[in-house]
């Protein structure tokens, strides 16, 4: 189901090889204690995407719940959520730094950065160009390398370089 917004996943691939040793590893334990292996293994699947749906519609309740409002065109509150989701993970860098593990996520930006990134574009719907702007600059400030903050803000001064010319 396409919402019409522009969606970009990254995965950071070398985040994998974690993930693989605690699937693992639960494989491991559930067939010490289980039988048969089939059956362990199937335990240990489920037990795994379990863990990984929980812990990553709990933890970045707030990023998710912004996701949404983004897709029903609502950007002032979405905002607001991100700006919540921002705040979480700058208190709790280490849950964003080792996300492999503690949301079971292989996404190669922060949720930080994402944040970051999102009220910058949710600025850019509701037409205030120079917040958006400054969320995109200060993206860039925390993440040198964010290539979705450097185009888009290379898109917004060409804009403003374009209106400033046909003036």
């Amino acid at each position: 189901m396409a919402s019409g917004k522009p969606v970009v996943r990254q995965v950071a691939w070398i985040s994998m090889i974690p993930q693989l040793a605690v699937m693992i590893i639960l494989i491991v334990v559930c067939s010490m204690l289980i039988k048969p292996y089939e059956l362990a293994s199937c335990i240990a699947m489920v037990i795994y995407l379990s863990a990984s749906l929980l812990l990553r519609n709990l933890i970045p309740h707030n990023h998710r719940s912004g996701m949404r409002l983004v897709r029903s065109g609502n950007y002032e509150q979405a905002i607001s959520e991100y700006e919540k989701s921002y705040a979480f993970f700058s208190e709790h860098e280490w849950i964003d730094k080792y996300r492999f593990i503690t949301l079971l996520s292989s996404g190669r930006m922060t949720y930080k950065e994402m944040a970051l990134v999102n009220i910058a574009y949710c600025y850019t719907q509701i037409g205030d160009g120079r917040r958006a702007k400054e969320y995109y600059e200060k993206t860039l400030q925390q993440f040198p390398d964010s290539e979705m903050a450097k185009s888009a803000l290379r898109m917004l001064n060409s804009v403003s370089n374009a209106e400033n010319s046909a003036e």
